[in-house]
């Protein structure tokens, strides 16, 4: 989705502003849960090689023994506090978590000067300039570069999950890497469905993992028939897939938007650690 307009909309109706002043007066971290079983852990700015450049990430990991990778694909907003908190208590669960700047060739991370708070039409054009080729050639880019991190169990198939743009993003991922990517979770994804040839749900086929896809209520009532077509796809690859409509605007997940769902983003969250459980170990 990515769309001002709709984005407004949704605001209006689902706008946890408390929250927002919440998370500017005590920071993000206060925000999320934090098990009671959580693990140690080492995080680290990173710089990945691609074919276009050199990207900088954001790697998290627990301190000792190699673990279950994940590939962490952002929102709009891109790489920042919030998403390096997401990945952190990922990695806290016992995963080897590397988040991404998507926006790397345009710019560094940060690439939302004011966060989840910086307007959409600022940032439309960097999402813009990326495509189905780049994403295909990050993503093997950044799952080599896991593969060749001692942190990570390479006997072991990787996980990839993305919010918003990062939605499309993880489906080419698991098409092009299908051998190393065993669990795929899109929140409030967008564009997954489309009549382009290039519309990220014709990879289906091409690919070997088990899905969640997590539907903010917004989009679905714009695209009722999305999660129709999804399902149809996966069931006619034999793929295991949990396609649910979630009620929650477009970007309820990251704790620092105005939209932010604590009780469905906890849901969501549960429900993407069950699929790693059982896709992943």
């Amino acid at each position: 989705m990515c769309d001002q307009d709709h984005f407004q909309e949704d605001l209006k109706k689902y706008s946890r502003r408390d929250v927002g002043t919440f998370a500017a007066a005590v920071g993000i971290a206060a925000l999320l849960p934090h098990s009671a079983y959580a693990v140690d852990v080492k995080e680290s700015d990173v710089t990945i090689r691609t074919p276009d450049g050199e990207c900088d990430a954001y790697f998290v990991a627990p301190t000792t023994g190699a673990h279950v990778a994940v590939l962490v694909w952002p929102d709009i907003f891109g790489l920042r506090p919030a998403m390096r908190q997401m990945g952190k208590r990922l990695a806290e669960d016992g995963y080897s978590v590397l988040v991404v700047n998507p926006f790397y060739r345009q710019q560094k991370a940060p690439t939302a000067p004011q966060g989840a708070a910086t307007p959409i039409p600022q940032l439309v054009p960097m999402m813009q300039a990326l495509n189905a080729t780049t994403h295909t050639t990050d993503a093997k880019a950044f799952i080599a570069w896991l593969d060749a991190r001692t942190e990570v169990d390479k006997g072991k198939k990787i996980g990839t999950i993305g919010y918003c743009m990062g939605g499309p993003i993880v489906m080419r991922t698991a098409a092009a890497v299908p051998d190393r990517v065993g669990a795929v979770g899109s929140f409030h994804g967008a564009g997954l469905t489309t009549n382009d040839p290039s519309s990220p749900h014709l990879l289906i086929p091409q690919t070997k993992a088990q899905y969640l896809i997590a539907i903010a209520e917004g989009d679905d009532a714009r695209d009722p028939n999305s999660k129709n077509i999804l399902k149809e796809a996966f069931a006619a690859a034999n793929i295991d897939a949990e396609v649910e409509v979630y009620k929650a605007a477009h970007g309820w997940c990251p704790p620092d938007t105005a939209v932010y769902d604590r009780g469905e983003s906890e849901r969501a969250w549960s429900r993407m650690l069950a699929m790693f459980e059982k896709a992943l170990a």
